[in-house]
């Protein structure tokens, strides 16, 4: 991770926590969530990922389920940017690949058209 004094805005990790086995999770997603200052997770993520983020870190749960929504895509899209704006190191934590039925793709458009730095971070393998 870079040093984060010399960024206006922080940066947004989105990393795909797998199928739920913490021996799949590649060192770079462990990488980002022991870095992170935010961690935005959904409801398939495996909650343990989490014992690995700093003390002090902020932890927002966006899960969906059926006919509950935590958060809109719209707001966690927001969210997401808000965060980063203030500088904050910010892991979007999604349950499988963030791509495959995920809105992985609508989240780092909104994320990149905000001018945002972003980064796919494999999190597993």
């Amino acid at each position: 991770m870079e040093n984060k004094s010399k960024r206006k805005n922080g940066k947004v990790y989105l990393v795909g926590a797998g199928p739920g086995d913490l021996g799949l999770v590649t060192l770079r997603g462990k990488e980002c969530i022991e870095g992170a200052d935010v961690i935005v997770y959904d409801h398939l993520a495996n909650s343990e990922m989490l014992g690995w983020a700093p003390d002090d870190a902020e932890i927002i749960y966006a899960g969906k389920q059926a006919g509950e929504h935590a958060l809109s895509q719209q707001k966690i899209n927001a969210l997401l940017v808000e965060k980063a704006r203030k500088g904050k190191q910010v892991v979007r934590l999604k349950g499988g690949d963030p791509f495959v039925f995920g809105r992985g793709a609508e989240e780092a458009k909104a994320i990149v058209d905000a001018g945002i730095e972003f980064e796919i971070a494999p999190g597993v393998t």
